[in-house]
């Protein structure tokens, strides 16, 4: 019934210094805009993965984010070298707010936000993790 998730959606503060983090700085490729009934912007999509997309719609107000907040909490992506990309990601001037370390899982991660203070996991799977047995 259900195939995936298709994509996650922010409303972003400013969209030239999310798309400059999203596709400049971690890597991914602005796939197109849809602009709203009167043309002007509305969102931009960036493309993660095969049929996988950031949603990312104009308008936003900055506000603090909680760890404790019902709601939402973090979006993860995986990656094949924690230590490498955590490398990568410094010398393209992304803060890294949790250097890499093993979570009790097994997994690595480390931890960064996007412009607006959303926080983003980056995790290397482990063969000794859950995640790992449970998708095989």
């Amino acid at each position: 019934m259900i195939k995936g998730i298709a994509h996650v959606a922010y409303t972003v503060s400013d969209m030239e210094k999310s798309l400059h983090f999203y596709c400049d700085q971690l890597g991914f490729e602005k796939a197109f805009e849809i602009r709203d009934d009167e043309g002007k912007p509305w969102i931009n999509y960036i493309k993660v993965g095969k049929n996988q997309f950031i949603e990312l719609f104009y308008g936003g107000k900055k506000k603090e984010h909680s760890q404790n907040e019902a709601g939402f909490s973090h979006l993860c992506f995986e990656v094949d070298d924690i230590q490498k990309v955590a490398e990568e990601l410094k010398k393209k001037n992304v803060i890294i707010d949790v250097d890499p370390k093993q979570g009790k899982d097994f997994n690595w991660q480390c931890w960064i936000k996007d412009p607006d203070g959303n926080r983003i996991e980056l995790m290397e799977i482990s063969d000794k993790s859950p995640q790992y047995k449970a998708s095989r």
